[in-house]
C-alpha cells in the first residue's frame, strides 16, 4: 500500500514460497545478465536515507546521460541500500577514465545526501579517496590506531585501507 501510494509502478509481493524463490532467482540474476549489455561492470554500493531514493536515482541517472555510459540501478529499496552499476568496455580507455569520474560523482552524491559510501561490501580502494569525506579525521585516527593495535607490523592489507 505505501509503494503504491508513493507511485510505484509495480509491487510485487511473494504468495507463498514458489513465488519467493522466484522472485530471490530474479534478483540472483540480474547482475550476471548485465554481461549481455556490457563486457565490464563496476557495480558499486552505497546507501542513502530511504527518503533520498528518488533523488538519488533521478541523479544517477543525469550522471549516466553525462558520461554517456549506462547505470543499471537496483538494491535494498527498504534500507537505501543501492547498487549502481556502471556498464563500460575496459578496452577503451575513455570509457574507464568516465567510469572512474562516474563513480566519484556516485559517491560525492551519497555523502551530499545523508548516505554513506557502503551498505554491505566494504571500502575498497576505489572508495579510499572519500573515506576522510565521509568519516571525518577522528574517526580515521581511531581506526588507524585499532589497526594498529591489532597489525603492529602492518602485514595485513598494508596501504589499502587509508587514505594518504
Amino acid at each position: 500500500e505505501i509503494c503504491r501510494a508513493r507511485g510505484a509502478r509495480q509491487v510485487k509481493v511473494a504468495a507463498d514460497e514458489t513465488e519467493r524463490a522466484s522472485l530471490w532467482r530474479a534478483r540472483r540474476s540480474l547482475s550476471p545478465s548485465l554481461a549481455r549489455k556490457a563486457p565490464n561492470k563496476l557495480g558499486e554500493d552505497i546507501t542513502v536515507p530511504r527518503s533520498a531514493i528518488a533523488e538519488t536515482v533521478r541523479r544517477l541517472k543525469a550522471i549516466s546521460a553525462k558520461r554517456g555510459l549506462p547505470i543499471v540501478i537496483y538494491g535494498h529499496a527498504g534500507d537505501g541500500n543501492l547498487h549502481p552499476t556502471l556498464l563500460f568496455d575496459k578496452r577503451d580507455p575513455g570509457q574507464w577514465a568516465k567510469v572512474e569520474q562516474m563513480a566519484a560523482e556516485e559517491f560525492a552524491l551519497a555523502l551530499e545526501l545523508g548516505g554513506t559510501l557502503s551498505g554491505e561490501h566494504g571500502v575498497g580502494t576505489l572508495k579510499r579517496p572519500y573515506m576522510a569525506q565521509a568519516l571525518g579525521p577522528v574517526s580515521i585516527e581511531i581506526q588507524k590506531r585499532i589497526k594498529a593495535a591489532l597489525d603492529p607490523l602492518n602485514i595485513l592489507n598494508p596501504g589499502k585501507v587509508f587514505p594518504d
